[in-house]
């Protein structure tokens, strides 16, 4: 068993909200420089920086883990991560037929630039990448699920986009086996107030928009990855938060 320390939320210059030198390549020297191992990208809506930033991941030496954050009908957030890029990209396809296209205005919301794996600005995405999609909790986790990832709620913790704010409670469907917090100190709180969330698998991960923001090697999980390759380690971690093989 090998131990790898993660970020599994991290968004780049793509989202709107994030700034526009969290480039692929930056992140994965960030994330480097922090000591981490697996490392998750997770722009609002879309995984089209996925390509540039599991590129850049590989040079640095660490596990990329290509997804998105998306935005559902109820205006939960949900993390979708899968072993693999082509995965992720197909999972962003059909996304992208069920965004509801509001043009951004880059002034108010920020740019959202594609990236290619020399650094270069190749797209601008029109449409804003924030607001809500039409899949429900329930479409998103099937989807992802059935196209080979896992789904979970992203930082539970939080009001904002934060499962039990948004619903009041904590749902048996669709059947999740995982769950995020953004800061490890909630954990006792939700957990005393939601037992039945023992029984998942519990990630803490920063939603980090900015380089600084992007979590140190705090918090890990233990893989069996012999023989060792980057896309065993990875399907290993999705296996795990599918609640396949618990820390």
């Amino acid at each position: 068993m090998t131990r790898y320390y993660y970020d599994l939320h991290i968004h780049s210059c793509l989202s709107p909200c994030a700034d526009n030198d969290s480039t692929p390549a930056n992140i994965a020297g960030m994330a480097a420089l922090n000591g981490l191992g697996i490392v998750a990208l997770t722009d609002h809506n879309s995984t089209r920086n996925c390509p540039a930033f599991c590129a850049a991941a590989r040079r640095m030496g660490l596990v990329p883990i290509p997804g998105m954050e998306l935005t559902t009908a109820e205006e939960v957030h949900a993390i979708c991560l899968f072993p693999t890029l082509e995965q992720a990209m197909a999972f962003g396809e059909r996304v992208e037929a069920c965004r509801i296209r509001i043009p951004n205005r880059p002034e108010i919301f920020g740019d959202q630039l594609v990236m290619d794996e020399d650094e270069t600005v190749i797209a601008t995405e029109p449409d804003l990448l924030i607001n809500a999609t039409s899949l429900t909790l329930s479409d998103a986790y099937r989807l992802a699920c059935g196209m080979g990832g896992v789904s979970y709620p992203a930082h539970i913790d939080r009001p904002s986009g934060g499962l039990i704010a948004v619903l009041g409670d904590f749902p048996d469907d669709p059947p999740y086996t995982a769950y995020e917090l953004n800061r490890e100190e909630s954990r006792a709180e939700y957990l005393a107030n939601y037992p039945h969330l023992r029984e998942l698998v519990s990630v803490v991960s920063s939603d980090a928009h900015q380089l600084g923001a992007i979590a140190e090697a705090a918090h890990y999980v233990e893989l069996d990855d012999e023989p060792y390759s980057s896309r065993l380690v990875a399907e290993r971690l999705i296996g795990w938060l599918r609640g396949e093989a618990k820390e």
